[in-house]
């Protein structure tokens, strides 16, 4: 593909959604998001530089229906409405494509895809090569010898042979692979249950996808069955997914000038959104009457990556040249390559680091991949890397950081700090962000696109580890890796630091916490595994049970594990009411509907014991004991801070923090998570932890009494509601306040209290109505959050945690009501989560200054669980109580109740 093809098209549409889920979500002064628009005309100016003398095409999508919509009235039927802060960055985005002189192209009635099709074919039926900038998968059908597709995020160029690759098909069958697979963007059904490998596997065995029809008998299993169902709509959605080549246009692919960019325009546009570098570059350097507060949309780089200037460090002089000049600096970026993901078991590869942006260094020490260099000797490495990383001078700065903190420990070296990990700068900043990963991270903050693990390891089966990556390719991979990590800390910090609360919830819990679970995680838990097999074969008998009866009750066999089959069952034969739809419109069998039923109908209800045996059995009886490590023979899970938007941990890798305490099989689970001999388990959780934030966060009179008289608070709540004295409370009426006081934190209405009381809704609007009758600063409270995060966009914890609100001011009512029941719960999460997290802080301290050779192992929401030997116990649940107790910043008293037994369940 030559570098400056004649013909460059731009699928405006597909960089409108990149730029704005790529992109962080930037504002002018005047609180007008600018973002996408930044994001889209700076992908355009890229490709402006790279293929200067190319005719181009700007295509955007136009409102209205298409020949598609009328085909099939379900097309594009379940796309979610324009999120309002993209739609209003339309225009502006458009002005400002032709005030850059590009050709800008939006036809009424046809899709952006199809002009782009006729204009690539006519211009490739002259012999002109045409290069198609996009992200849409559907495109990849029109990639032949003359035209091939370029992402500019990840600056990679699909040609026949990317295309054959990526999807496992020829580009002449990508709309027999879509009709196959569907495309929930485009809400084209395809096959149930066909994913990418299975439609690429028929298309290579049978041709085509008139091949695959033809030979859908010799298909077997219940994707068989599906295919063979879906076979009269197949050649629709073929027909859906083919990219139109022959649209009516006036404008002919060699028409495509660039005119001269209107700088009058570009001036009045770049003022208004405030693009303050690139009005600076307009006037020549001048800087423009813009506010001096306003932020610059820049994605802040301070010079650009420079791989090949990295350096591989081989001898001991080098080494010691980087040493020092680490030494020499306040603080430096650092990272592990390893041969594994698991912490407790990996062994180091290699180091990176940087302690000036553009400047960092590899040290390989177990590359032993045929022909490797010689490398320096580890334990020698990291002998003279081991006094920088433990001294409080410089700071290390990771991304991620626990895993290389872990290994390190396993390795002898006690990292002081991490002082920072942007990871968690990140989080801190904007937890609601969907990730934190650094490939992520690099692209939002830097407009940098770094090498994957996959562009250097590979992928799938053939994947090899780290230590079977050349020098040469591993260094740029790895310092890339530091660098990046120092300049987004460059990015992070200040933004931190200007915020006095963000920079307490960073300093004092966040950071903090790093080395607390990564002690948790390496001890990890021991495990019953005899008891676990035997829990399996007794719950595989229950689940045989369960599933006689739903065939007994269905009165034929079925499949409990078929979503289908069940649909058949449940709503063509039993006639059950529909409750909830899929998205491709067809009835629901999801846990929520199936509740819904099984208040009414016997068969829902047993389908749902089933289902809930087989994800405990799959998900742990069967699962941890071959999770027990080896070398410890105990079960290490993972501990991850930078997932759930309130700041609560996650657990994965076993997760054990769905365990189900209510149930009996739960409980049984837990009888398997054991104290080693001379010790007992210790567990201490936190009472009605949320109600008694509410209590603080709303101030309300009634509520807080309550807490305050250690009274029992649904006991105390029944008597307001129902006017009857404490003790003449039934426990009905517990029960419902029960529901009432948690179901009005989780925002949940009349209707759902309805359903879990098994009342009538106007009964339940009753109980609702002299709640707050009540408690009315519980209502007070609600309102005047709902107001404030309006007003500020994020709601805060008592801590100072941010959790924003994107969609508070939306304009579809059900996501806007969404962020609103939000609003309420999320600073009771939050707040829940930091208190926690601090008190993990504390005992922690606690146990390492005291040598207490108590262990923290496992925390789950509002619990912690201990090892203590047996005859401390007493003493250490008095330490835990007290520090989990102290320093409380709530109005009301905190509760802590504390079990010991020689397992979770006894402890419990």
């Amino acid at each position: 593909m030559p570098e400056s093809p004649l013909v460059v098209l731009v699928d405006g549409s597909s960089y409108l959604f990149r730029a704005y889920h790529a992109l962080p979500p930037l504002t002018n002064s005047q609180g007008q998001p600018t973002g996408v628009t930044y994001g889209v005309v700076n992908m355009l100016r890229r490709l402006e530089r790279d293929y200067p003398d190319a005719h181009v095409a700007v295509v955007f999508d136009a409102k209205g229906p298409t020949f598609r919509h009328n085909t099939f009235a379900e097309y594009k039927a379940n796309r979610p409405p324009m999120p309002d802060d993209l739609a209003v960055q339309i225009a502006p985005t458009l002005e400002l494509v032709r005030a850059l002189g590009l050709p800008l192209l939006v036809i009424d009635g046809v899709e952006a895809d199809d002009v782009i099709g006729t204009l690539a074919r006519r211009a490739a039926a002259r012999g002109e090569r045409v290069l198609i900038s996009t992200a849409d998968k559907d495109l990849a059908q029109l990639v032949d010898q003359r035209v091939n597709l370029v992402n500019t995020m990840t600056n990679t160029v699909l040609d026949v042979a990317g295309v054959q690759e990526k999807f496992g098909v020829p580009a002449e069958r990508i709309a027999d692979f879509l009709a196959l697979t569907g495309d929930t963007v485009d809400n084209i059904p395809g096959v149930p249950k066909v994913g990418p490998k299975t439609a690429a596997k028929w298309l290579q065995e049978y041709g085509s996808l008139d091949g695959v029809m033809a030979n859908a008998d010799k298909v077997g299993g219940k994707v068989g069955e599906n295919l063979r169902e879906t076979l009269p709509t197949l050649p629709l959605y073929r027909d859906l997914a083919t990219v139109r080549c022959d649209v009516a246009l006036d404008v002919d692919p060699d028409n495509l000038n660039r005119a001269a960019p209107d700088r009058d325009a570009l001036r009045r546009l770049f003022t208004q959104l405030e693009f303050k570098s690139w009005l600076k570059e307009l006037d020549g350097g001048a800087a423009a009457a813009v506010p001096a507060a306003a932020p610059t949309a820049t994605p802040a780089s301070a010079q650009a990556f420079d791989r090949d200037a990295y350096e591989t460090v081989l001898d001991p002089a080098a080494l010691e040249r980087w040493c020092e000049r680490l030494a020499a600096a306040d603080s430096f970026a650092f990272d592990l390559e390893t041969d594994s993901l698991d912490p407790i078991t990996a062994r180091i590869v290699g180091v990176s680091f940087a302690c000036e942006p553009g400047q960092a260094a590899y040290v390989p020490l177990g590359h032993d991949y045929p022909g490797a260099p010689d490398q320096l000797p580890a334990d020698a490495v990291l002998t003279r890397l081991k006094p920088l990383l433990e001294a409080d001078a410089p700071c290390t700065i990771g991304q991620g950081f626990k895993f290389d903190y872990t290994v390190l420990a396993q390795h002898g070296i006690a990292v002081a700090g991490p002082a920072f990990d942007t990871m968690l700068e990140s989080y801190v900043l904007d937890s609601t962000a969907s990730r934190h990963d650094m490939d992520t991270l690099a692209l939002k903050h830097l407009g940098h696109t770094t090498i994957t693990f996959k562009d250097v390891a590979g992928s799938g089966k053939s994947q090899i580890t780290f230590n079977q990556v050349d020098l040469a390719t591993a260094t740029r991979y790895a310092a890339e890796d530091a660098d990046v990590t120092l300049r987004l800390h460059r990015q992070f910090w200040p933004r931190i630091e200007a915020e006095p609360t963000l920079r307490r919830v960073f300093e004092t819990i966040e950071m903090p916490l790093l080395p607390v679970l990564s002690r948790i995680e390496r001890h990890g838990v021991l495990i019953d595994a005899a008891l676990l097999r035997r829990q399996s074969g007794e719950l595989a008998e229950s689940m045989q049970r369960l599933e006689a009866q739903a065939h007994e009750l269905a009165g034929r066999p079925f499949n409990l594990g078929s979503p289908l089959q069940i649909q058949q069952i449940l709503y063509d034969e039993q006639k059950l009411p529909v409750l909830g739809r899929t998205p491709k419109g067809q009835p629901s069998t999801a846990e929520d509907v199936l509740q819904e039923l099984a208040l009414h109908y016997p068969l829902p209800r047993v389908i749902l014991e089933h289902r809930g045996l087989s994800k405990l059995r799959s998900t742990y009886t069967d699962k941890l004991p071959a999770q027990v490590n080896p070398a410890t023979g105990r079960v290490h899970t993972s501990y991850q801070q930078a997932v759930a938007s309130t700041g609560r941990l996650s657990s994965s890798d076993p997760n054990l923090q769905n365990i189900p305490v209510r149930t009996a099989e739960g409980r049984r689970i837990r009888q398997a998570f054991i104290a080693p001999e001379g010790c007992k388990l210790l567990s201490a959780d936190y009472s009605q932890i949320e109600l008694r934030i509410m209590a603080h966060l709303s101030g309300d009179e009634g509520l807080c009494r309550a807490f305050a008289e250690g009274a029992d608070v649904h006991r105390a709540t029944a008597g307001e509601i129902f006017g009857v004295g404490a003790d003449g409370v039934t426990a009905e009426q517990r029960r419902a306040a029960k529901a009432i006081n948690f179901g009005l934190i989780y925002g949940m209405s009349a209707f759902g209290l309805a359903q879990q009381l098994n009342i009538d809704r106007g009964a339940a609007q009753r109980y609702v109505d002299q709640y707050f009758e009540r408690y009315p600063g519980v209502r007070a409270y609600m309102d005047a959050t709902r107001e404030q995060a309006r007003e500020r966009g994020y709601v805060e914890t008592v801590f100072g945690r941010r959790l924003y609100l994107p969609d508070i001011r939306a304009g579809n009512a059900q996501r806007r009501q969404y962020a609103e029941r939000t609003a309420i719960n999320a600073p009771m999460q939050g707040t829940a989560a930091d208190l926690i997290k601090l008190a993990m802080i504390r005992i922690d301290r606690w146990l390492r200054d005291s040598g207490e050779p108590a262990r923290m192992i496992l925390q789950v929401h509002d619990e912690l669980v201990f090892e203590v030997p047996a005859d401390t116990a007493e003493a250490v649940r008095a330490e835990v109580t007290a520090l989990m107790t102290a320093d409380n910043p709530l109005g009301v008293p905190l509760l802590v109740e504390t079990g010991l037994g020689a397992n979770w369940d006894q402890a419990h």
